[in-house]
């Protein structure tokens, strides 16, 4: 049944991996088309909840025969499906009390927290890519790791999930594997590179961006010579610039830019549903560097996006006007579920024409990158920040990782974490304020001369990436249009609060 088992080929990594570079990948997405046409048939037999949605969309399930059809039935999304019915509805046959379940809850970033259920089947499919990734990134098959999972423990998915993920890597093969579970507690995280690491050949360290560089800064104040240790990274929940990636590279000695690290797209809703790849690494670096490539890519971008890989069989995705769409059996399966995330999706094909319209040759880039053994052949998708996460100021958007690409300024490193928190606010004449809180390193008071910093390199950046505020400066002068910096004690609990994620904006 296709709630409860993965196809065959899912359940041998080492051959999977074989197969995603072999393969075609006309071969894999059609795969994927033919298991989310199979979803989209059992939730409508199955799930009452599902099966009530398609009877007041008129949708008749015998009428959707292809993936040509998708486009004739509605997506669904939290408003218009999940929270207009039951819990125990939204689940197959109806049942939810009945199964054994781990719930996670969304962290309640756009609204308040919604709780997912879910089953064996969606840590066997993280398991799976978990371990491809772990082998073709990391050689696991061949060097002893240590796995740091430093990913928030509790109601949370992502300290959890990787755990149950990891753990089942370990059980499965010989891998001389191991993993330990800090969460969000940096000294926990030291004191085990500090103690345990001498005894692995490689150390992953798996967390969020922001929590990753409290880490990599803490510990070196610590006397931890990340130089000398085997590093890799695995991020997750938001978009990081290169900028980030090199300065972590730079802090650990790190040369190979496109193993070392990746950063998945996921979601509490459905899990982890893509990563990115040596490939799409490069390929976003090298559109860094090549303005016509770049605008190939990411066309009308204002902002770098999150470039990955998927397997669409696990996770099919689908782009409605710039809007992404995913179907997946999930504790809570979802048909066409609308992610609230904007983004794009296109071929490896798609890749290789815009190479080859800017000049460049694919494969003689991978050869020259050295990861042409690392090429599968998977669709991409790419995922920006999600609208609601950036703040209006003067009618155009102003986004985190404009702000994160500034207060990675070297001359900031030695004062400030690299959190933040950014709002826009009406005075008492309605004038808009915009602020940013920025979080201290530990032990910091001396603030005028930092934030004066602060507000310089904010304002730079912001003249380089918005044209709207080269405008508006240009208009207003610098004192209208300057950011107000507010400084904060380390981890203070006003905006940064220990043990939850990040949140960048608030509304």
């Amino acid at each position: 049944m296709i709630d409860s088992k993965l196809p065959n080929r899912f359940t041998n990594a080492a051959k999977l991996r074989k197969d995603l570079k072999t393969k075609s990948e006309t071969e894999w997405v059609a795969r994927g088309r033919r298991r989310a046409l199979e979803l989209f048939h059992a939730m409508s037999k199955r799930v009452p909840a599902y099966k009530d949605f398609l009877k007041k969309h008129q949708v008749k399930p015998a009428t959707i025969k292809t993936f040509q059809d998708f486009s004739r039935v509605p997506s669904i999304d939290k408003d218009n499906y999940l929270r207009k019915y039951k819990l125990q509805d939204l689940c197959w046959d109806g049942k939810f009390a009945q199964k054994p379940w781990v719930i996670a809850a969304t962290s309640g970033s756009t609204g308040e927290p919604y709780y997912f259920p879910r089953q064996p089947l969606q840590d066997s499919m993280y398991e799976i890519i978990a371990e491809l990734y772990l082998l073709e990134n990391f050689n696991i098959d061949k060097k002893r790791t240590l796995y740091i999972n430093a990913f928030p423990l509790g109601i949370w998915i992502g300290g959890l999930f990787t755990y149950e993920a990891i753990y089942r890597v370990m059980l499965k093969n010989s891998y001389q594997l191991s993993i330990v579970n800090p969460g969000i507690n940096i000294l926990e995280t030291i004191n085990a590179i500090k103690n345990l690491g001498h005894q692995y050949d490689q150390i992953i360290i798996g967390a969020y961006g922001p929590f990753l560089k409290d880490i990599i800064d803490e510990g070196e104040k610590e006397g931890l010579k990340w130089k000398q240790l085997d590093m890799g990274f695995i991020l997750s929940a938001e978009s990081f610039s290169e900028l980030f990636r090199d300065y972590i590279y730079k802090k650990t000695a790190i040369k190979d830019p496109y193993r070392a690290s990746l950063n998945h797209y996921g979601t509490v809703d459905l899990g982890t549903m893509s990563h990115e790849t040596p490939i799409s690494i490069m390929a976003r670096r090298l559109a860094l560097q090549n303005e016509q490539l770049n605008e190939l890519m990411f066309p009308d971008t204002i902002k770098l996006p999150t470039l990955t890989q998927y397997i669409p069989e696990l996770f099919y995705f689908e782009q409605e006007k710039d809007n992404l769409l995913c179907s997946s059996t999930s504790g809570i399966p979802l048909f066409r579920y609308d992610l609230k995330d904007i983004g794009r999706v296109f071929s490896t094909k798609d890749l290789r024409a815009w190479f080859a319209r800017c000049g460049l040759d694919l494969e003689a880039e991978l050869k020259k990158a050295k990861i042409e053994d690392s090429l599968w052949n998977l669709p991409f998708v790419y995922v920006y920040e999600r609208n609601d996460f950036s703040v209006s100021y003067f009618a155009f958007q102003i986004y985190p990782e404009t702000i994160r690409k500034a207060l990675l300024d070297t001359t900031l490193q030695e004062s400030i974490t690299g959190k933040f928190v950014m709002h826009v606010n009406d005075d008492k004449n309605g004038k808009q304020i915009f602020t940013i809180n920025v979080e201290l390193k530990k032990g910091l008071s001396d603030t005028k001369k930092i934030t004066s910093s602060i507000a310089e390199v904010v304002i730079e950046q912001l003249l380089l990436e918005s044209s709207e505020y080269r405008k508006i400066y240009g208009e207003y002068g610098r004192t209208r249009v300057e950011p107000v910096v507010i400084p904060w004690p380390y981890q203070d609990s006003t905006y940064f609060k220990t043990g939850t994620k990040q949140k960048w904006v608030q509304k």
